[in-house]
């Protein structure tokens, strides 16, 4: 009976051993913070040439699009960036921009005109703004498991894919750093409805009423 009770207990112990191999180190990782929505400053800009009788159609096009894109970035400055120097094409055409931008509709008080160190007095005048940018991982240099798992760890790798996927897609990066203002709600409104619900009126909105074969009030 003893050498029984020995022979359960190594098998035990072993048993025990096996069960914790493998098993040391961190725990398990949640790809959601391995691999999360991240943004990274960068900068919307253009460089237009310096011409001495002004602003192109192209660069005027060009202009345009980008106040366009300024107006949808909502962001605090545009910069006019002029080529240090004593070039007067190259300042007139630094205020041309501003003019050009301004009558685009950039208002005049966003616009910020400055010089820079530029190897060439007529070197080209530079427009732009900073945005965010959404960062894609290049999940081809990411680690993968080239071998069978059979723990509850998540695989090296894992969801890279989901998460370059989604920074890809989305129109605007600060939507990853949080919600967009939400507007209040029409408390009027509700008052109108609580106060028919008390009365067991109807809530909803009454209905137009529909003539046969045709919607009423269509505009032809």
């Amino acid at each position: 009976m003893r050498n029984l009770t020995l022979i359960a207990a190594a098998a035990l112990l072993t048993l025990g051993a096996c069960a914790t191999t493998g098993d040391a180190g961190p725990p398990p990782i949640n790809p959601l913070a391995r691999y999360s929505l991240q943004v990274e400053p960068g900068v919307d800009r253009i460089a237009l040439a310096v011409h001495d009788d002004g602003l192109s159609a192209n660069q005027r096009a060009a202009l345009s699009d980008l106040a366009g894109r300024y107006a949808d970035s909502r962001a605090d400055w545009l910069r006019i960036e002029a080529p240090a120097g004593e070039d007067p094409a190259a300042a007139a055409q630094a205020y041309a921009v501003k003019e050009a931008l301004q009558n685009m509709g950039v208002p005049g008080e966003r616009i910020m005109v400055v010089g820079y160190s530029a190897p060439d007095p007529r070197a080209p005048v530079l427009a732009g703004f900073a945005v965010l940018r959404p960062v894609i991982t290049n999940c081809a240099n990411e680690p993968r498991a080239q071998e069978a798992n059979y723990s509850n760890r998540t695989s090296p790798g894992f969801g890279c894919a989901v998460t370059a996927n989604m920074a890809a897609q989305i129109a605007d990066p600060r939507d990853i750093l949080g919600h967009r203002p939400v507007s209040p709600p029409d408390s009027g409104r509700a008052a109108v409805v609580f106060d028919n619900y008390r009365k067991g009126q109807n809530t909803s909105t009454p209905q137009e009423p529909l003539i046969e074969g045709h919607v009423s009030n269509a505009v032809d």
